[in-house]
């Protein structure tokens, strides 16, 4: 069955009306107990701290469930939700048009929606930012999450929504931090008596019975599922088909039995009795009138036929199998083996398929000399110098530039440079990312030596990154960022470790 909730027979067989187990059942409220605790600590996290709330599970643990809960219980008056749900690799841009787009600021760009989010905050209204399937979310991205969180006048509630593999990325975007940037809450599973309410609530929100699983069965879904909803969704939906399947095994076998035997061996065995009647009645002497014993005779040899017509055919798989006359003590295994034989063959249909080998072509041996000389001249190496004469304009372009001047404030893919010299837990100042290095060497060179630039990937591109300054403390670095030149500071500059930065250059290599 690929599609249970409008598979009528599985619906019918239970009076469901719907697949109880479906991934989105509309109207279906399951919020168990241990729950309850973990949106109550979002709720005061997201009131009284700047954190990123990052709640983790493994798939199917309940994380949409919370999300969904987080959103109706919070005063729709004073809190504007933004869920966003990634259907692919979400990155920074796409991110801010989504955040954009929900609070009508065009364009939708980080300086637009953080004025839209202050101006939200003058009115009494605060905005969380829900990201589903966090995970799909890219470093900048996050970065650009983690920045909103940090805002001075006003700043949105963020809540993250992934897999445990989301943790090791947000420890490295804030390796080195003075402070505490997230807040991890790992959700646990179903206790078995969370499990059993669960199968309930399911099931008697479908129409259904329930107490439609045994006690048994409850605790082999829990032991199987581990107690994480997705998954007793599938370990449910599984118990409910083979005990359909079984009802319905048995419902067969119940219409083909109408006596004690088969009907098979039962013809089989009247057919031997008649047989060994008639023998003895044409053994037994001459009292027998010949004409009574030619009639019997008829008899034993259309008796057997006659009554062996309507069965000599049964239905087996949905094919139609002669039943042969079987003759004396032979009987039985010239009746079994088709059996034998037809069960063989649907064992054998419902085992894995098993491929066949590839043949090997069939090479002409007058092929081969035509063959070779035509990948024999490869002039594929041949385009491989252009490239390489290529090269030598480009030291004419790096000439009139001070190569000197480069090791103490560039860095490159290759190496870390400058970067790499310094501690991981000191802090520098992010001036702006820009596609054009000659914008970064030009910003460089105007504002001074203490500022610099690195290369890191963006979108499978090189961004070019000016920083000011190294600081020992992320105090001083914020002291320091505020007396930027205002038209630094209209770029948003912001504060981040050594550390990202350097993890960003390896990345790069």
């Amino acid at each position: 069955m690929t599609d249970l909730a409008a598979d009528d027979a599985f619906l019918d067989h239970y009076g469901f009306a719907h697949d109880p187990f479906a991934a989105r059942v509309p109207g279906f409220k399951f919020f168990p107990a241990q729950r309850k605790p973990v949106l109550g600590q979002l709720h005061h996290l997201a009131r009284y701290s700047q954190l990123v709330l990052v709640v983790t599970g493994p798939q199917g643990s309940g994380k949409t469930l919370l999300r969904q809960a987080l959103v109706a219980s919070s005063n729709k008056q004073s809190v504007q939700s933004i869920v966003i749900t990634p259907q692919g690799s979400l990155d920074a841009s796409a991110l801010l048009q989504q955040i954009g787009q929900a609070l009508g600021v065009t364009p939708a760009d980080y300086d637009s929606v953080m004025a839209q989010i202050i101006q939200l905050a003058l009115t009494g209204q605060e905005v969380y930012l829900l990201v589903d399937d966090a995970e799909r979310l890219t470093g900048a991205a996050i970065e650009t999450l983690m920045r909103l969180a940090e805002g001075a006048e006003a700043r949105p509630h963020v809540f993250l929504f992934g897999l445990d593999s989301l943790v090791p990325r947000l420890e490295a975007l804030s390796d080195g931090s003075a402070q505490e940037a997230y807040h991890v809450i790992a959700l646990q599973p179903y206790e078995p008596e969370e499990t059993q309410e669960y199968l309930a609530a399911r099931l008697e929100g479908a129409g259904g019975d329930p107490d439609c699983f045994s006690a048994e069965q409850v605790t082999r879904i829990h032991e199987a599922s581990g107690g994480w909803p997705g998954i007793i969704n599938e370990v449910a939906r599984d118990e409910l088909i083979e005990g359909m399947q079984v009802a319905a095994s048995a419902g067969r076998r119940g219409r083909g039995w109408a006596l004690p035997l088969p009907k098979k061996h039962a013809l089989a065995v009247l057919a031997v009795l008649l047989l060994v009647v008639a023998a003895l009645v044409l053994r037994g002497g001459g009292e027998p009138d010949p004409t009574d014993l030619a009639g019997q005779a008829g008899e034993s040899s259309s008796a057997p036929a006659g009554v062996a017509g309507p069965g000599a055919a049964i239905e087996f798989n949905g094919a139609e199998k002669p039943l042969p006359l079987p003759l004396g003590s032979d009987a039985q295994p010239v009746i079994r083996e088709p059996l034998a034989a037809a069960a063989g063959e649907q064992e054998e249909g419902l085992g894995e398929p098993v491929e066949a080998e590839p043949t090997p072509p069939v090479v002409d041996p007058v092929a081969p000399p035509p063959a070779s000389p035509a990948p024999a001249p490869a002039p594929a190496p041949a385009p491989a110098p252009a490239p390489r004469a290529i090269e030598p304009p480009a030291p004419k372009v790096e000439a009139p530039r001070p190569a000197a001047a480069a090791p103490a404030w560039s860095d490159t893919a290759s190496s870390l440079g400058w970067y790499g010299q310094q501690p991981a837990t000191n802090y520098l100042v992010q001036i702006v990312g820009t596609r054009n290095e000659q914008n970064a060497k030009t910003m460089v060179q105007q504002y001074g030596s203490s500022y610099r630039y690195f290369t890191k990937l963006h979108e499978g591109k090189p961004l070019y990154v000016v920083t000011y300054g190294n600081f020992a403390s992320r105090t001083q670095a914020v002291a320091a960022l505020k007396q930027l030149p205002q038209k630094l500071q209209a770029g948003k500059p912001w504060v981040r470790s050594l550390g990202s930065v350097q993890n960003e250059i390896r990345a790069a290599r």
